[in-house]
């Protein structure tokens, strides 16, 4: 038989089979039991949200409700933008609220974020690297939600159950009403995706009567709020020393809803929809019309003479599934179903204990401080604490663990300005101690520059610029020392309380097209450069050049903030060499005009005494060059534009 119409023959009997009056699927006995196989996903379903357009604010507020069940978690937020040529607001807020404690790892690269959040809740592990809000003291989700208003518009909104990982996505949303207004069970669509912490609840069963060796694994994506066409990626991974298992994969969901399949096994496939695998994307795969109950799809297992039913798993609409089972041959990998007693006590995260593990280093002294509360959350018992040295110990004062050392001793040790040590955790629960090494740079010593420069050869600073001019800006360290790396993370041109800020730099990226990142100079000076827009009303005599700089080591993570800043003069530039702003333009438009009215007064003054009296002609009026180009230059001055990069505009 022709494979193509191998689709179009299982249709039409699984259409006679479905004309019953008791179908196969009814009768099919499985008793489904919690079995060994993992199933993880990804998807952009919340249990409450929101999504709204806001294309011209300059500020975009979102919101994440992050509701936990355990008292310490872990969360990795990632944030980005679209690669899309787009317009971007220029600034971000994303309010973090927590009901329990959350360790937090943050990638927004290029994002010019703020950060609000409980600091007693949400934990960094590592300095975030960007501003960062304390929330105000805000106790039900409509008063944080009123709070967040009036920062700016809220663009999206979203409550998350035990997130293991979200990210976040500011494209704007075409279709989206242009106000949030929280509904249940939303589908946030591009702006967000995330991973439950705990993964799906997974069951399985034997098919009684059916003789073999044959497997079938089960995934059935429920239909969300948008029926829009995408794409589920399914990720299987069968572990069998044996050999590829006798296996077949049924996936079944919404007709909106294609598959891409990227297995490690050789497996027959059987879906709704259409589908391709990830080493063949582009060949698209006609699937086949199957039930969309559980009881259908066991018994569409049976059908194809599976004898069990290794893993089945329902999810809610995901765009990504992760199936991992021990499948070996037609054995059901069963595990114990939960039993309803008393949980034991949870033991001691020691890894989550050792990454705020984090010292802090300032005139002279390398100081570590572990909040007991935090400790006590992590069902952590800390019997001792020191450094390499076991004769400095920790203090034990009333909220907090204060272990202290000079540069000099305790097993400290300085190598190019950074500070090295070994903390060492002994704990009730466990038998050997932990350790870890630590680090942190050591500011003493160190001054940061400021310089502005009117030339790209750097060669003299100057607290002066003119409007219209470009001007060079150069961040360097001194003593230059080659293990640390500085970074420029933002900066910004403060032209006073009657001026918007200038800003010129924002998470490593420049901002327009008048600011370029330059190469760095010989000692790894930052550099970049700016070209300050020619005409301002009001004009400003004054500025603040302000930018914040991360300081780090090239062997290890760590990272340090500063901002430095310096004053700046400016000054409109002259008329002889630096163009013409708009009462000089007008100015001399009107003397041109008068020039050649009296001209024009003049000759006809002359003609009508000097020529012959018995040859007068009629008059005929004749515009007056001056008159055309004081018309062309009217035309030119209503036609300029006011840039971020122009040298002349109009107000």
């Amino acid at each position: 038989m022709d494979r193509g119409t191998l689709p179009h023959v299982v249709a039409l009997l699984l259409a006679v089979c479905s004309l019953r009056p008791t179908s196969l699927a009814e009768t099919v006995h499985c008793d489904l039991q919690p079995v060994d196989a993992e199933v993880t996903y990804v998807t952009s379903r919340v249990p409450e949200g929101c999504v709204a357009q806001v294309p011209n604010a300059t500020l975009h507020v979102h919101i994440l409700f992050l509701e936990s069940s355990r008292e310490v978690s872990e969360l990795e937020l990632t944030i980005q933008k679209s690669t899309q040529n787009g317009t971007w607001p220029r600034e971000v807020l994303l309010v973090l609220s927590a009901n329990k404690n959350v360790l937090l790892r943050l990638q927004a690269p290029g994002i010019p974020l703020n950060l609000a959040f409980d600091p007693k809740m949400v934990i960094f592990q590592g300095h975030p690297g960007i501003n960062t809000t304390k929330l105000p003291p805000l106790t039900t989700k409509s008063q944080l939600l009123n709070w967040a208003d009036t920062k700016g518009p809220i663009a999206s909104v979203a409550e998350l159950n035990d997130p293991e990982s979200i990210l976040l996505r500011l494209d704007q949303a075409p279709e989206s009403p242009s106000s949030c207004s929280l509904e249940p069970l939303m589908d946030m669509g591009h702006t967000l995706e995330w991973k439950p912490l705990s993964p799906a609840s997974v069951r399985g069963c034997r098919l009684e009567g059916v003789p073999g060796h044959k497997e079938a694994h089960i995934v059935r994506v429920l239909p969300g709020t948008d029926d829009r066409p995408r794409t589920v990626t399914v990720k299987v991974e069968l572990r069998c020393a044996s050999g590829d298992p006798d296996a077949v994969l049924i996936l079944q969901g919404p007709p909106y809803v294609s598959w891409l399949i990227d297995a490690n096994h050789n497996m027959q496939i059987w879906t709704t929809g259409e589908y391709s695998f990830k080493i063949f994307p582009e060949k698209n795969i006609r699937g086949f019309v199957l039930p969309d109950t559980p009881q259908g799809l066991l018994g569409e297992a049976r059908r194809l003479n599976a004898s069990v039913v290794a893993s089945f798993v329902e999810l809610p609409l995901a765009s990504v599934v992760s199936l991992q089972a021990r499948s070996c041959g037609g054995e059901l990998q069963t595990s114990p179903a939960p039993v309803q007693t008393t949980p034991p006590k949870e033991s001691c995260n020691q890894e989550l204990l050792l990454s705020l593990i984090q010292p802090k280093c300032s005139e002279g002294v390398m100081t570590l401080v572990l909040k007991k509360d935090l400790i006590s959350t992590l069902r952590c018992t800390i019997t001792s604490l020191t450094f390499w040295d076991p004769s400095c110990q920790a203090e034990d004062r009333d909220e907090q663990f204060v272990l202290r050392s000079t540069y000099s001793s305790c097993g400290t040790e300085v190598t190019d300005n950074v500070v090295s040590n070994e903390v060492v955790i002994n704990l009730l629960s466990s038998s050997s101690p932990q350790r870890k090494k630590v680090h942190c740079i050591n500011m003493e010593g160190l001054s940061f520059q400021l310089g502005l420069y009117l030339s790209p050869h750097f060669l003299q600073a100057s607290n002066t610029i003119e409007l219209g001019q470009q001007g060079f800006v150069q961040v360097s360290m001194s003593p230059s020392i080659p293990e640390l790396m500085l970074q420029l993370d933002s900066c910004q041109l403060d032209l006073g309380p009657d001026a918007d800020t200038v800003e010129l730099i924002q998470s490593q990226v420049a901002k327009g097209s008048c600011v370029s990142l330059l190469s760095p100079g010989p000692g790894g000076d930052m550099r970049f450069s700016f070209l300050l827009r020619g005409y301002m009303v009001p004009t400003p005599t004054t500025g603040t050049l302000s930018c914040t700089i991360t300081l780090r080591p090239r062997t290890w993570s760590l990272e340090v903030h500063r901002t430095i800043s310096m004053r700046l003069n400016i000054v409109s530039p002259g008329l002889p060499d630096k163009g013409l702003v708009l009462p000089a333009v007008l100015g001399i438009t009107f003397g041109a005009f008068l020039i050649g009215a009296l001209l024009t007064a003049a000759l006809w003054y002359i003609y009508s005494h000097t020529r012959p009296p018995g040859k007068r002609e009629p008059v005929v009026a004749v515009a007056a060059p001056a008159s055309s180009e004081s018309s062309s230059t009217n035309h030119s001055i209503g036609s300029t534009q006011s840039t971020p990069c122009s040298t002349s505009s109009m107000a």
